[in-house]
């Protein structure tokens, strides 16, 4: 099953019992996206206790290989996101 952001508002005013609106609800998640995604393209690392980190990560430049024709190719640096799990959300994914 997949939540979008439509149901995910939905769950967590429920969740608060009617003390929030699903307005409300929005704007968090919102203010929330806007700044994990000001930190990471600043390069800092946001952490939130059990349940996950995100930082950038640089990946070095490469030797691959065209799997179609099996010519080596360069593949350039990169900066790319890390997100890892906490140990509340790896609990809850075992069950």
């Amino acid at each position: 099953m997949s939540i979008n952001r439509n149901e995910l508002v939905q769950k967590i005013a429920d969740k608060l019992d009617g003390d929030v609106s699903k307005g409300d609800v929005d704007k968090v998640i919102g203010g929330f996206a806007d700044v994990l995604t000001e930190a990471v393209s600043q390069g800092d690392s946001v952490s939130i206790q059990g349940l996950m980190s995100v930082e950038t990560v640089e990946r070095a430049a490469r030797q691959g290989r065209n799997p179609r024709t099996g010519e080596s190719i360069e593949i350039a640096a990169t900066t790319g996101v890390s997100i890892k799990a906490g140990s509340k959300l790896k609990a809850a994914a075992k069950g």
